[in-house]
């Protein structure tokens, strides 16, 4: 499995990094938005985890720009965030085609099962 991990903490993609290697996946990173949304369309990762409290280029900013392209159907997006998400804000990003939300702090099983799941 490939993920991809955009996150603009470099201490949680490091811990990231750790966990998805150790169950033997390929692992890759952004620190921003814009790198994230460039390696999304030039490569293929059958799951992304998106923070989305990014500076200058959000999460949601990702997402809206993968709508704009007609490519969020073609990827896994799984929200990774500690940003506090009504649901009815959830609810609309998985109807746009966002797969899933996984709430910082996040317990690794669950991450896991959740990755592995796709």
């Amino acid at each position: 499995m490939k993920v991809l991990a955009i996150d603009d903490n470099s201490d949680i993609l490091e811990l990231l990094k750790e966990v998805v290697i150790s169950y033997n996946h390929e692992f890759s990173s952004s620190n921003n938005g814009k790198t994230g949304l460039e390696m999304i369309k030039n490569n293929s990762y059958d799951a992304v985890l998106l923070d989305l409290t990014m500076p200058e280029f959000t999460g949601v900013d990702v997402v809206d720009a993968l709508i704009a392209d007609d490519i969020l159907k073609d990827n896994k997006i799984i929200l990774f965030t500690a940003a506090s998400l009504t649901d009815e804000s959830l609810t609309e990003l998985i109807s746009k085609g966002v797969h899933s939300c996984i709430r910082k702090p996040v317990d690794v099983e669950h991450l896991i099962k959740t990755l592995e799941s796709l």
